[in-house]
């Protein structure tokens, strides 16, 4: 295989392994979260804000997490022939099926684009044109420009009201990472049809 194949591999595999470790440990913050409610629905007055912190740090810890599941195999697969193939035959089955799951990832992640510029602001049908112009104003003139490319920034509907941007930002990187990942399994896939572990 090309060394930058390889490198290519080894950077998404270290990446995603990173952020998936960290991810792990979003578990224990749920946990405090769900427990603070419990508790001051018992002694003090219900809390406004856990149920949907609860809900956005489970977003965090699904999707982040998505990419370091896929790379360690952990994901769930129909293994009723599959489990019994050699390895160049499994090999050959992921790399055809992955097309599959990578275009379901590129409209995922094109809808989450789609919903992130609205809860930006942004109310047209072409949002990747909107974040090109974001980023262009946010590198020619700093914050202040790209501040004056966000509109009315969307916000729950419930009591707590808070920004739905932050947690629409992180499902849209965790499905991009989760694309690298599947990339870079394609192309262990290839390696290993040719005879390379990479």
């Amino acid at each position: 295989m090309p060394r930058a194949v390889t490198a290519f591999v080894h950077a998404v595999d270290a990446m995603n392994r990173f952020i998936g470790r960290i991810a792990m440990y979003l578990i224990f913050v749920l946990i405090g979260v769900l427990l603070w409610s419990s508790v001051s629905k018992v002694a003090f007055l219900p809390a406004l804000w856990t149920l949907e912190t609860a809900q956005f740090v489970m977003v965090g810890y699904y999707i982040l997490g998505g990419p370091y599941s896929i790379q360690l195999g952990s994901n769930v697969r129909m293994d009723l022939f599959y489990g019994g193939w050699s390895p160049r035959a499994k090999a050959w089955m992921d790399a055809f099926t992955v097309f599959f799951l990578m275009f379901y990832l590129g409209v995922l992640l094109y809808g989450a684009l789609g919903s992130l510029a609205y809860a930006l602001g942004y109310f047209g049908m072409a949002p990747l044109e909107y974040f090109r112009e974001l980023f262009g104003a946010l590198l020619t003139g700093g914050f202040d420009a790209a501040g004056e490319k966000l509109g009315f920034l969307e916000r729950s509907s419930t009591a707590w009201r808070p920004f739905l941007w932050p947690v629409k930002l992180v499902l849209a990187f965790g499905i991009f990472l989760m694309l690298l990942q599947c990339l870079a399994e394609l192309c262990r896939d290839i390696g290993r049809i040719r005879g390379v572990e990479i």
